[in-house]
C-alpha cells in the first residue's frame, strides 16, 4: 500500500515537472488567442462576450 502511494506521488511529480514547461506555454497561447478574438469582436461591433 505504501509503495503504491509512493509510486503515484512520484508519477504525479514527474508529470508536474515535465508538464510545467509545455502546459505553461500552451496556456499563454490560449490567452493570446482569447484576447485576439475578443478584440476582433469589439472592432467588428459585436458584444465582446
Amino acid at each position: 500500500m505504501l509503495y503504491t502511494i509512493a509510486l503515484v506521488l512520484l508519477v504525479l511529480w514527474l508529470v508536474g515537472v515535465i508538464g510545467a514547461y509545455t502546459v505553461g506555454g500552451l496556456i499563454h497561447v490560449l490567452l493570446v488567442i482569447a484576447i485576439v478574438v475578443v478584440l476582433l469582436r469589439v472592432i467588428s461591433g459585436r458584444k465582446p462576450l
